[in-house]
């Protein structure tokens, strides 16, 4: 008799990731893959992190930390948003996670009851959908366009005619890299406050913008719930660590899930991350890095027939509408790893119902690889 497996693990696979698993294989074998597909900095760690976490390693006990994390961690959190956004945030509100990813998953549990309905953007992180499907919560897809900066507003929820429990919001996106501009982000956090709607918001690309800083939802509203990573500024998606910015009625629920799931954030990395925020200077070298690829792209892309790009407005990609190439992304991104070596994502990652016209490059590796890419496409007859 076949034994039995939980309907919830069915959900779709990140895709993204089976892409950097068959670019990896290509690269065993032809030696020629320029990786595109996931928005991981090429560059890593500052100097900084990896003498912090050196010094850890023979000063101090690898054992657990508190459930929320280290206190002097927290402190610094806190006064990262007094100095980047004028905020004041008491670190007693900061949760330390095992990154983003648990941050999600831990607000969606404190948030979120079972059959609750949670709106999101679409295209968006496939994350989002595919946690909330497995913890039985209903996934309200918010299509939207480039008339709103493919960002939901406070129109577009008003449009869905049927209420809803909570909201996910990234600003700047992902796949598309655009942003909410402060009085539309103010409008949106209002209308959510006002309808009773549970925001949270991933601000996991503040920092890396190219134009005009990020805002955050804190400076509008205290009840929203705020997840960031040291992934992507900070450039340590390896060290698996992440925080949230907690309203008081979900921080003792937060505080129990941790316990029971995680009991404590990976001590390593956080006495490493302390580091962290005495590298400004040096991430924001980074930053001024992705902005040289980003413009390498949109100047290239619509050489190589990519005319119709997303305005990447922060984040390190850029989604291209190849509707006059494929109708199918997946064939197309499988065809142009396999024919020229550039590995991409498919939209359909991030927008199933639409996404099969769409592609995402990431522009968060060397100038080298994506300069490299950028000349393959053009020469490309795909």
């Amino acid at each position: 008799m076949a034994l039995k497996t939980a309907g919830r693990a069915g959900i779709s696979p990140f895709i993204a990731m089976e892409v950097l698993a068959a670019a990896n294989k290509r690269q065993e074998t032809h030696g020629d893959v320029v990786h595109l597909e996931v928005g991981e900095p090429a560059a890593g760690a500052p100097a900084r992190v990896l003498e912090a976490a050196r010094a850890a390693l023979a000063n101090e006990r690898m054992g657990y930390t508190e459930a929320l994390g280290l206190p002097r961690l927290r402190e610094r959190i806190a006064e990262h948003y007094r100095l980047r956004y004028g905020v004041t945030v008491d670190p007693s509100s900061v949760v330390v996670t095992t990154g983003a990813s648990g941050a999600f998953l831990l607000s969606f549990l404190a948030a979120f009851d079972h059959g609750d309905r949670v709106a999101l953007a679409e295209p968006g992180y496939p994350a989002y959908r595919n946690i909330l499907s497995a913890l039985g919560l209903e996934v309200v897809a918010l299509p939207v366009e480039a008339d709103t900066r493919y960002q939901p507003t406070a129109a577009v929820l008003d449009r869905l005619g049927a209420s809803i429990d909570g909201l996910i919001l990234a600003s700047p996106s992902n796949p598309t890299g655009t942003m909410l501009p402060p009085s539309a982000l103010a409008e949106l956090v209002a209308y959510c406050r006002d309808k009773g709607i549970r925001l949270i918001s991933d601000e996991i690309y503040h920092g890396i913008t190219y134009d005009e800083p990020a805002a955050t939802v804190l400076a509008y509203d205290r009840d929203c719930v705020v997840v960031n990573s040291f992934s992507k500024y900070f450039a340590m998606t390896g060290w698996r660590l992440g925080w949230m910015i907690l309203p008081p009625d979900l921080l003792a629920a937060v505080e129990r899930l941790t316990q029971n799931f995680y009991i404590s954030p990976p001590t390593l990395p956080q006495h490493a991350a302390i580091a962290a925020f005495d590298c400004y200077e040096e991430l924001d070298a980074y930053v001024e890095l992705y902005g040289r690829n980003r413009a390498l792209l949109l100047e290239k892309l619509p050489k190589a027939g990519f005319d119709r790009l997303a305005p990447a407005d922060g984040a390190f990609y850029v989604y291209a509408d190849i509707s006059r190439h494929s109708g199918d992304s997946r064939d197309f991104c499988k065809r142009m790893l396999n024919e020229i070596g550039v590995a991409a994502t498919p939209g359909v990652d991030f927008d199933p119902a639409r996404g099969h016209a769409f592609v995402r490059f990431s522009f968060a590796g060397s100038e080298a690889d994506v300069a490299t890419a950028a000349d393959r496409l053009i020469a490309w007859k795909g």
